[in-house]
């Protein structure tokens, strides 16, 4: 997105869905860290780091969408039986 630390934080502030993103239980209208802090994340989380995360939600979302199709596929199969 291109955006400044100061400016992330701001966008995180006002969304509600990069607040759920980030962990927070629910909406609020405060800043949720320091802008400098996320300094110190990127200081702390190397490439590798991120990789490994980015593998990690790609099979978790590769995984609900198949059990999310053997679900509607499982409920279409039950329906024909009940025809």
């Amino acid at each position: 997105m291109g955006l400044s630390d100061r400016e992330t934080v701001e966008q995180i502030r006002e969304n509600p869905y990069l607040q759920y993103f980030i962990g927070l239980n629910r909406y609020s209208n405060e800043a949720p860290f320091e802008a400098s802090m996320l300094v110190h994340f990127r200081q702390r989380i190397d490439i590798e780091l991120v990789n490994r995360m980015n593998k990690s939600m790609i099979k978790n979302s590769q995984e609900k969408e198949s059990e999310e199709e053997t679900g509607k596929k499982l409920l279409v199969t039950m329906e024909k039986k009940k025809k």
